[in-house]
């Protein structure tokens, strides 16, 4: 059988987590910034099918590919570490600590924003035949994207910044569950339908992804989009990377060992003094069943 059931799954997240806080420094950079080029190639591709047939759902139909291929070849996200590396750390591994955390999603997050911005350069140069020309519709596309996704939220004061953040949190609820379900199978079409659906789901409904947007904003920057560096990491890149944490962490990370690595004890069946039956925790047995005038 393909399929790893959640008790098992829990223990591959755990290691896996305890391994990419453990790594080195050179393979954690190259591993995250292949993560984030690879990631941002499929953002531009999908971006440029949407644009081009005028078919939002099919550029999200085929985004998932660049996320696909880098968990493939064992790339890393910023998303995928905020779930999984503190599960080592809750479930106590040796070596494990807040610093050692904080040093894998700083490192991520570095390498990630460097493949991003290789990849944006690469694509602004493609889009105005090396900064000859207007942009094309497509460089056109994402510039609008960034302006709509900064100033956009920013006209809506506190309100946008909430949304911000809530699009943040409900992305890497999905995308870690892409993360997570690559690990529920053991075979290669396994891993790719499980990552295929959520992934698909979360960059059609517009949710916020701190890495993808690495790309977007600085391609829009690049391509003369109107909103500022400022604008990006305010109205933003800062709110998504928080929301993302929350979002993989909360209803990922946690509910997944919490309910299936720290499993609660399952309840007993009891029976009374008059022969019927009924559960109770095992650390509770009622009082009047101990009582010899129950008896």
């Amino acid at each position: 059988m393909s399929y790893v059931k959640p008790a098992e799954l829990i223990t591959s997240m755990i290691d896996a987590g305890e391994s990419k806080i453990l790594m080195s420094t050179r393979d954690t950079l190259i591993r995250a910034f292949m993560g984030g080029a690879m990631l941002t190639l499929g953002a531009a591709f999908a971006v440029t099918v949407s644009t081009q047939t005028g078919q939002p759902l099919l550029g999200a139909l085929l985004f998932p590919a660049g996320f696909v291929l880098l968990y493939l070849l064992g790339y890393d996200l910023l998303t995928g570490v905020f779930t999984l590396a503190p599960l080592a750390l809750f479930d106590r591994r040796p070596g494990i600590t807040l610093g050692g955390i904080g040093r894998n999603w700083g490192l991520v997050f570095l390498g990630n924003f460097a493949g991003a911005f290789l990849v944006a350069v690469c694509m602004a140069i493609y889009f105005t035949y090396g900064f000859s020309t207007e942009p094309s519709a497509v460089g056109v596309a994402i510039g609008e994207i960034g302006h709509g996704r900064t100033l956009g939220y920013a006209e809506h004061g506190a309100g946008g910044m909430l949304t911000l953040f809530i699009r943040g949190m409900l992305c890497n609820w999905m995308v870690s569950t892409g993360v997570v379900a690559a690990m529920m199978s053991t075979s290669v079409p396994g891993k790719v339908i499980g990552m295929w659906l959520p992934i698909m789901l979360f960059f059609y409904m517009g949710f916020e992804h701190s890495v993808v947007n690495m790309f977007l904003f600085p391609t829009g920057l690049l391509l003369g989009a109107d909103f500022t560096l400022v604008d990006y990491l305010v109205w933003n890149e800062i709110p998504t990377v928080v929301g993302n944490l929350v979002g993989g962490l909360t209803f990922v990370g946690l509910m997944i060992y919490a309910t299936h690595g720290r499993t609660a004890p399952k309840r007993v069946v009891l029976t009374r003094p008059n022969g019927k039956s009924f559960a109770a925790s095992p650390t509770r047995v009622p009082a009047h069943m101990l009582s010899r005038s129950d008896a």
